[in-house]
């Protein structure tokens, strides 16, 4: 199976559920569900590194990609989560190059950045032996930095320009939020929508991936059109909620 970062750059797009809650078996019922990606989010959602290291396993052999969201600056989590098996990490409030550099060195091996040697399970859940693993790493896992303030927009150019950082991922609510000075949660409006545009047309232009994430489906379409590549639609929590509601509305007489 082609990697993540193989169908991306080769122009493919891709919707990843989004997972909060620290239940592997509902990641891997994403999975199952025909999700192509399901991300683990250890920033506002639930997950930890126990917690996402049994739902990559859970996935293990599902042909869905392996990706996570880690708390803010907390890079040393990121090589940790790759150890693991994740394909992909977010990183969230990278406002700067010298943010996005400090990144990317925990998510690359020398000489392109710093991280440390012991990808044994990775490797084991990719399917390859350590030297292939070690061979492919650092154009198969992905560095997306999430742009999300004012400063980030400012600074897009010099973040797209570090070696290492391979993409980027908006995260509209906090963009809304902060470009109004936190006068509006504004994520699906059309200003924020025309910065996200923006800012995936500038990406595609430095030859790095664009990925947001979207609160309706309505918004993946859009993103798709606008340049986006991998879109995050699908949390857990509403899903199965939504389902339960729906199960028992449907009994009721």
């Amino acid at each position: 199976m082609a990697s993540l970062a193989e169908k991306l750059k080769n122009g493919q797009t891709i919707v990843t559920a989004w997972s909060g809650l620290a239940v592997p078996i509902l990641s891997e019922l994403l999975a199952r569900s025909g999700y192509e990606a399901v991300t683990m989010d250890l920033q506002h959602g639930q997950h930890d590194l126990a917690s996402a290291r049994d739902a990559f396993a859970a996935m293990s052999g599902l042909n869905a990609h392996r990706i996570a969201r880690i708390p803010v600056g907390d890079f040393a989590t990121a090589s940790r989560l790759l150890d693991l098996g994740a394909e992909a990490i977010i990183a969230p409030m990278i406002n700067s190059a010298k943010e996005a550099q400090a990144f990317a060195d925990f998510m690359k091996f020398p000489p392109m950045g710093r991280r440390s040697w012991s990808p044994h399970r990775a490797a084991m859940l990719a399917g390859q032996d350590v030297e292939t693993y070690f061979q492919r790493a650092n154009q198969d896992l992905l560095a997306l930095a999430m742009i999300e303030t004012k400063e980030a927009i400012e600074a897009l150019d010099d973040i797209l320009a570090v070696d290492g950082i391979d993409g980027v991922f908006v995260g509209p609510s906090d963009l809304s939020l902060t470009l109004s000075n936190g006068a509006a949660l504004e994520p699906n409006s059309p200003a924020t929508a025309k910065i996200a545009a923006e800012i995936a047309s500038r990406a595609r232009e430095a030859g790095k991936i664009a990925s947001i994430f979207c609160l309706t489906a309505e918004k993946v379409h859009e993103s798709r059109e606008a340049g986006f590549q991998l879109m995050a639609y699908g949390m857990d929590m509403g899903l199965f909620s939504q389902a339960a509601t729906d199960a028992l509305k449907a009994c009721k007489p």
